[in-house]
């Protein structure tokens, strides 16, 4: 078998991942995590957390928001407009395809992107065929991605699953920015689940409809950014295979330190490298050697709507290739902004200056006692309707040749408005904040952590996983299943219970039959009490990796483990 079913084979043997919904046979897109499988992913959580949020504990904070979300967020967002993926339907067997892969897989051509006509007029020039019965393909059109659900018991309350759980951090920005001093730089991450109506989901855990999703969403000021801390890294290296690379169909990645990609202008902000730079530490804690990992730019027509620049972090896999496990995005003011326009709230920061400045405005000067005269007890609506039309659409009226303005039913005279440039002393502004966003599926995580494992040699199929993510950290052994060896261990495992690791006792079989299945779900060490325990008070541990053996008393075992793990 190849190595990614012998890997499939023994996930689903021994406990980490299957399809769902398996006795009725199954829905592509959707698989459940087993035992340790969902151990493995918990550990991950912790992992992401720890680099994510902990370890930046002066400026990032964890928060979490509803799955569910209101039709407006996602018309704010652009999500119901630009969340589309492009599909084709054959003529004869009905079955709808992705376009752009089917294009891909048919010619080689990358053709992410494009609008439904080009790829419309790609599947006719090339006579691409339906793979499944080689019927006539129809025309291209956008599908929108978004799960459609109803609040409530009526149909106009429109909601969505969400696809991201970004919206949720941008509407509660405010809220966050209160609670945490008033001050930026401030990261807010999530971790949750997520729903994306993929069209034809393949590679197993690697595209699914759903998935946890952690991510998070790091608010600056662009006027004053501040300066990330680089020394945090051993490294600052970060392999980039760049925009102007790609297009000259080069695929070998520049190495180049975060910093200096700044200053040479191939990452656009010092906060995006310095995200790269966690990422690339943090997955790299999941087993993964430096020379797998590159981020990758994405050509403006492979962007999301809300992206000026995205690097996706890419990890080498044995079965796929080079293959994605997150997403860098500099999302600038883009978000708040559709949500200060959506919502008529402000988002915005109160940003004090230094020092007072000066700075030339222009102001919309009403006269009052004209618009009273003409307008009497209306006057009030009218000045409101003036105070609400923007200073452009107010100049652009006031070019005109005409004695009168229009607005919003009004007749106005020209001379109840003038427009004056007046010099204001400022101790500060208002800004909207700019965003860098790292984004990660933990089950695509659980997917590269088990495929880096995953070591064959002659005599045994194990997973070399990192302890620090390990599902079960240690397994308690008597050599022979009877007394006292059984009573024991027994004692011994529940010494590391309480003391938080997570193990497991095995008595059932011979010692190296134990061994194996140990071995095969990633537990770095095994505990055996043998004949010499009774002597004096030792216990044999087991190397997982290197198979080596050492002795310590019984009674320190949990430290040693700790130690080991820490």
């Amino acid at each position: 078998m190849s190595k990614y079913n012998v890997l499939i084979e023994l996930a689903k043997r021994r406990g980490f991942l299957w399809p769902s919904f398996e006795i009725y046979g199954g829905v592509s897109g959707f698989y459940d995590l087993g035992p340790v499988g969902a151990m493995l992913k918990e550990n991950i959580r912790r992992l992401w957390i720890k680099h994510f949020v902990t370890q930046h504990a002066e400026n990032v904070v964890l928060i979490e928001t509803p799955v569910i979300t209101p039709e407006i967020v996602f018309k704010a967002s652009g999500h119901l407009e630009a969340f589309t993926d492009p599909i084709v339907e054959c003529s004869r067997c009905g079955r709808v395809f992705r376009a752009d892969k089917l294009i891909e897989e048919s010619t080689g051509r990358k053709v992410e992107g494009l609008s439904p006509n080009e790829l419309s007029r790609i599947i006719r020039e090339e006579g691409i065929k339906c793979p499944v019965c080689g019927g006539e393909l129809g025309g291209v059109r956008l599908f929108n991605l978004l799960f459609q659900t109803y609040i409530g018991p009526y149909k106009k309350d429109v909601g969505y699953l969400r696809p991201e759980a970004a919206q949720g951090m941008f509407t509660s920005f405010k809220r966050v920015y209160g609670v945490s001093r008033s001050k930026l730089p401030i990261g807010i991450a999530q971790i949750g689940r997520v729903a994306r109506n993929e069209i034809s989901p393949r590679q197993g855990i690697i595209r699914l409809r759903e998935f946890t999703i952690m991510e998070m969403e790091f608010f600056y000021d662009p006027n004053d950014p501040g300066t990330p801390d680089f020394n945090r890294f051993s490294s600052k290296k970060l392999r980039i295979l760049t925009v102007g690379q790609r297009m000259k169909g080069e695929d070998k990645p520049v190495e180049v330190e975060a910093d200096e990609a700044v200053a040479e202008g191939i990452i656009k902000n010092y906060w995006l490298a310095y995200w790269m730079l966690v990422s690339n530490d943090f997955v790299k804690k999941l087993g993964v050697s430096g020379n797998e990992i590159l981020f990758e730019e994405k050509l403006p027509e492979e962007r999301a709507h809300y992206a000026a620049q995205t690097f996706d972090q890419l990890v080498k896999v044995s079965r796929w290739g080079w293959t994605e496990v997150s997403g860098h995005a500099y999302r600038g003011e883009y978000d708040l902004s559709r949500h200060i326009k959506y919502s008529g709230q402000d988002l915005t920061i109160y940003k004090h200056y230094k020092e007072l400045s000066t700075r030339k405005v222009k102001k919309v000067l009403i006269n009052k006692q004209v618009l009273g005269k003409l307008f009497k007890g209306k006057a009030p609506e009218v000045i409101k309707v003036l105070q609400e039309t923007s200073l452009r659409d107010l100049e652009e009226l006031l070019k005109g040749s005409r004695k009168e303005l229009v607005i919003k039913g009004f007749t106005i005279p020209k001379e109840a408005l003038r427009i004056k440039v007046i010099e204001e002393r400022m101790g500060g502004g208002k800004i909207i904040p700019h965003v860098v966003e790292p984004s990660f599926g933990a089950e695509r995580l659980v997917f590269i952590a088990l495929d880096k494992a995953l070591t064959i040699e002659r005599d045994r199929t194990y997973l070399k996983l990192p302890p620090e993510i390990a599902p079960v950290k240690a397994v308690v052994l008597p050599l022979l299943s009877k007394e006292p060896f059984k009573s024991k261990a027994k004692e011994v495992f529940q010494e590391l219970i309480k003391a938080g690791i997570h193990s497991q006792y095995d008595e059932s079989g011979s010692i190296g039959r134990r061994y194996a299945r140990a071995d095969e779900i990633g537990i770095p060490y095994a505990v055996t009490i043998d004949h010499k325990t009774f002597e004096n008070d030792t216990v044999t541990v087991r190397f997982r990796d290197s198979k080596k053996q050492v002795r310590i008393d019984s009674h320190k075992v949990k430290e040693w483990i700790k130690m080991k793990l820490a």
